[in-house]
């Protein structure tokens, strides 16, 4: 997988559904294959990345941040999860996999290890965690894909393997741990496709919908009616507007402001066919509308959520970040925007020469050392709003107890 790296792994990584819909063109010119996977047993808990109290758990990890103000001064940010959070969060992570063949395996490997330290393990500050692992389409796939060589479907494969491990995962979940807890759904990529599924099928409309706080999905397209908070995708939860509402999304999709969505762009139009639907963008930073900070937290060094991303500048001249994380407040701000049709989250850097900190954000997806600009920054959509959204979700954990007394 080394050498698929190099030319471009993270290339795959925002097609939320495609490789399931290539795997379902391919199915139709092969023989099917004898027999489907066996479904994931979610009562062992060496099937969920992240669990409550289960050793080991992905989500107890060093979140320690170093914060850089704009003037290069810097502090360390201790982290601390709230073992009393009043509510639950159940995440699905984006395409991360290298494992070979067209589907994952079941372990907990280092790539699902990372995208939970960057994605999800934060949000304990918030709610209880949640996160299973699920027989997603790989990036080894994806990669062999876009060079012109599918891989099989074999092996009993079948397309909605993804969706039926996270559903199992959801049922599970309820069925033994919820007991009546709000829920906030949060995914990524190839996670939110499978949450935007789940949603649709299990829990817009349905009893289950009661206990759902929010659904936080990132860089993907959830279609919405042009000018409506409700309709296309989800029938009856609507975009969230303040982080005292519940039961409503957040969905978006960045890009640098400097660099809208190109016409060949994968985010900012939905996949839904129907007439008037646009992509819903909701910006983490101002749920009310307009512009807003964005709280970011960044890997201090290499790490990325896929092999192959960009390493950042030095934070400081003249200085060493050792934390794992770092927050830089003031430097970027967010607004949701439309260009040429693309509905977006716009992402400003406000840069400041005069200043040692860097004014620089990486997060590009890149192939053969070209930036891909119809991907925008869906690296870290996550990293770029973390802190906003931990904090909303904060809130929606107080509202969801005033609402029960």
């Amino acid at each position: 997988m080394a050498r698929a790296a190099g030319i471009g792994v993270v290339l795959a990584l925002g097609l939320t559904l495609g490789v399931a819909h290539a795997a379902s063109a391919q199915t139709a010119n092969q023989t099917p294959p004898a027999s489907a996977p066996a479904p994931a047993d979610y009562a062992n808990k060496a099937n969920w990345v992240c669990w409550p109290g289960a050793t080991p758990n992905a989500c107890d990890v060093d979140l320690a941040t170093t914060v850089v103000k704009a003037d290069g001064s810097m502090a360390v940010e201790p982290f601390h999860a709230d073992p009393n959070a009043p509510i639950d969060c159940f995440y699905v992570y984006p395409t991360v996999s290298i494992d070979p063949g067209v589907l994952a395996n079941l372990a907990v490997e280092p790539a699902e290890q990372r995208v939970v330290e960057q994605q999800f393990a934060r949000f304990a500050a918030s709610c209880r965690l949640y996160a299973p692992v699920y027989r997603q389409f790989t990036l080894t796939a994806l990669v062999a894909m876009m060079q012109g060589h599918p891989l099989p479907m074999a092996g009993g494969v079948r397309p909605m393997t993804p969706y039926n491990d996270v559903r199992d995962a959801w049922n599970y979940y309820l069925a033994h741990e919820n007991h009546g807890r709000g829920v906030v759904l949060i995914g990524h990529s190839q996670g939110s496709g499978m949450l935007t599924q789940l949603i649709k099928n299990e829990i817009d409309g349905k009893p289950t919908q009661a206990l759902l706080v929010s659904a936080i999905l990132m860089g993907t397209s959830l279609a919405v009616p042009a000018g409506a908070d409700v309709g296309g995708d989800f029938k009856s939860a609507p975009l969230c507007h303040a982080s005292s509402q519940l039961g409503c999304v957040i969905a978006y999709a960045s890009f640098r402001e400097t660099s809208p969505p190109p016409e060949n762009s994968r985010f900012g139009k939905p996949r839904t066919p129907g007439p008037n639907l646009v992509a819903a963008c909701v910006n983490p930073a101002n749920l009310g509308g307009g512009s807003g900070e964005l709280h970011s937290y960044f890997p201090a060094g290499a790490a990325s959520i896929v092999p192959g991303g960009q390493t950042p500048q030095p934070w400081v001249v003249g200085k060493t970040v050792t934390t794992p994380f770092v927050s830089v407040p003031g430097l970027l701000t967010a607004q949701c925007a439309t260009t040429n049709g693309f509905n977006y989250l716009a992402v400003h850097i406000n840069a400041d020469p005069a200043s040692s900190r860097t004014s620089q954000i990486v997060g590009d997806v890149m192939f053969n050392g070209q930036i891909q600009k119809d991907w925008g920054l869906h690296l870290i959509d996550a990293n770029l709003a973390m802190g906003n959204l931990v904090d909303i979700v904060r809130q929606e954990g107080a509202a969801w107890t005033a609402k029960a007394k």
